[in-house]
């Protein structure tokens, strides 16, 4: 070969090459502009900036409610110191028949022991601890113990009281009085806990 078939050779791939070049540019890839890509990003925009305008809504309502959580935290608090607070179910049940002896002491009478106890689930967060006594005492002395039942800081109450006359000339009355308490849930075993899971 001599130079000059070789350059007549190079200069007709590159003309071809050239012209391949321009068919493919503006015949094929002709349709394909790039304004559709320009439209695509100006359309997220605003839809970004509404998304941060909703997060930035979101990131303001934290302070306040974190706020009121703490608020509610101590509201419950307060509520839950009357709660019977002990490590188990017996331990509160004890506590509770303890508070009903010393009021009872106070007001000059003495029970005998614990008759009865039946607890129960409430919600998923309390139970009730009952336990039943009895007692014979003056009417008065009676109505006084119901009142400084009522004034313990515990939440308290009667769930059943039955009052039968004596026989005695100081007209005492013989009383079977249920007292519950309420107490933390965890307290009770799991078999009582089953019927609140609903």
């Amino acid at each position: 070969m001599t130079t000059g078939t070789l350059d007549r050779r190079m200069v007709f791939l590159f003309t071809g090459s050239v012209a391949l070049m321009l068919v493919l540019r503006f015949g094929v890839y002709s349709n394909r502009t790039t304004t559709g890509v320009v439209v695509a990003a100006s359309e997220s925009i605003p839809q970004a900036e509404q998304r941060l305008d909703q997060l930035r809504r979101i990131a303001a309502t934290v302070d306040t409610k974190e706020a009121l959580k703490k608020q509610a935290d101590a509201d419950l608090a307060v509520r839950e110191k009357g709660l019977i607070q002990a490590d188990t179910e017996a331990q509160a049940r004890a506590q509770l028949l303890e508070l009903i002896t010393n009021i009872a002491h106070t007001n000059g009478f003495e029970t005998h022991g614990m008759d009865e106890v039946h607890d129960k689930t409430l919600t998923g967060d309390y139970a009730e601890i009952a336990v039943t006594v009895s007692f014979t005492c003056g009417i008065e002395q009676l109505v006084n113990f119901l009142a400084a039942l009522s004034n313990q800081p515990q939440i308290l109450a009667t769930e059943e009281m039955r009052v039968t006359g004596g026989n005695d000339k100081k007209k005492n009355i013989q009383v079977r009085l249920s007292v519950a308490g309420l107490a933390p849930r965890k307290l009770l075993p799991a078999d009582k806990k089953g019927l609140a899971a609903f």
